[in-house]
């Protein structure tokens, strides 16, 4: 069935209302929240009233997946990637934060190494660290407005670990990975044995030519990959905490056996909604793709006006990361700059913008902005920075 998806729009006004939430979570009013990476779009009706429909028709028990949204999940990565998976690989989960835990804890053991290249989502060192293993990282090398791997650096690491947390498009740096580097990565892992789970939850907001390329469909990697995604960003559903894997039968299993014994299962309303979601076609999401485009070049254009923001151009994902290294040392309004930490917490106390320290994702000379926010809300955002820089 097809769904009418355009009644889908922008939510600015929507905002408003979570001024008295910011207030408590910074004490203060009118902050503008560049931090998170929560979309300004409304859920597209079908998808609501999916909801609705399912919650009057009873379905509030505990979770027994439906065989459609396996289905649904096949055909959309067939559709979208081009490579075939059968049902009984998919598993789901309350969102990707959850899946890429299971796979750590599945495919490792405590004091194992688990790869991951850096700077990245904060949360892929905490999921290794709080399950007892080790984190060795690929450091990404920042040279004239792109981040480059040192191959040579991770073809060393890779000997040494079990595991390598791929994230593609990259979070927070907008990278896109072409099927050149991928390829020459999956030698690497191949080489010495090492799995890959590829973190792919901003696969749709991507602004390359080629577009995404899915690890798990180049040759001799389908039966070492662990492909994680959701609907939190390709359909505007970030609270709605539903997420899913793609990997080998016995892992899928191990997952969904971890789960259940963690938090039972996914929420069983939102199952049934998300089924709708990805049997829509690809090109209901297409206008979203591209605000998100206007967006990234509109912030890279105000950034570019303030001296002391060197920055890289993001080909994915929806943040600009900045070095901000220009300003260490310098003392603006009476407070020293010694960081990004100290940057950030500058931002948030004199032009009230909420940004994030790139200490929390291994990079301490830059900040995360995030350009989800609406069109006004980044103008303005980023007028109060110049002001007071």
């Amino acid at each position: 069935m097809i769904y009418n998806f355009d009644e889908i729009i922008d939510r600015e006004g929507n905002r408003a209302a979570k001024y008295d939430e910011r207030k408590k979570k910074f004490g203060r009013e009118d902050v503008i929240p560049l931090w998170i990476a929560d979309m300004d779009f409304k859920v597209a009706r079908p998808i609501i009233d999916v909801l609705k429909y399912r919650a009057e028709e009873g379905i509030w028990g505990y979770t027994s997946r439906p065989a459609s949204y396996f289905e649904s999940i096949c055909n959309w990565k067939k559709e979208r990637n081009g490579w075939e998976i059968e049902k009984e690989l998919i598993g789901f989960s309350l969102g990707v934060v959850q899946t890429l835990a299971s796979a750590v804890k599945i495919l490792t053991e405590k004091g194992d190494n688990v790869l991951i290249q850096t700077p990245v989502y904060s949360e892929f060192y905490d999921m290794v660290e709080l399950s007892g293993r080790k984190v060795l990282e690929n450091r990404l090398v920042p040279k004239e407005g792109e981040w480059h791997i040192d191959f040579l650096d991770f073809e060393e690491k890779a000997k040494n670990s079990k595991l390598f947390l791929l994230c593609n498009p990259h979070n927070p740096l907008g990278i896109v990975w072409s099927r050149e580097e991928l390829k020459r990565m999956i030698d690497i892992c191949i080489e010495n044995d090492v799995y890959v789970v590829s973190d792919e939850i901003y696969e749709h907001i991507n602004f390359t030519e080629g577009g995404h390329v899915s690890i798990a469909g180049i040759d001799g990697m389908y039966d070492k990959t662990i492909t994680v995604n959701g609907v939190s960003k390709a359909f505007a559903m970030t609270g709605w905490r539903i997420g899913y894997i793609g990997a080998p039968e016995w892992i899928a299993k191990g997952c969904t056996k971890l789960q259940g014994q963690v938090t039972s299962g996914a929420n069983a309303i939102a199952q049934r909604a998300v089924i709708t979601a990805l049997e829509a076609p690809v090109s209901k999401i297409q206008f979203m793709i591209d605000k998100f485009h206007e967006r990234r070049d509109l912030v890279l254009q105000l950034l570019g006006e303030i001296d002391g923001f060197n920055l890289n151009v993001p080909e994915g994902a929806f943040y600009v990361f900045p070095d901000i290294s220009d300003f260490f040392g310098k003392t603006l309004n009476g407070v020293t700059i010694n960081n990004a930490s100290d940057f950030s917490l500058y931002l948030l106390e004199h032009a009230n913008v909420a940004t994030v320290t790139g200490e929390a994702f291994g990079n301490p000379n830059c900040i995360r902005i995030s350009y989800a926010a609406s069109e006004k809300e980044l103008k303005e955002a980023i007028a109060r920075i110049k002001a007071v820089l």
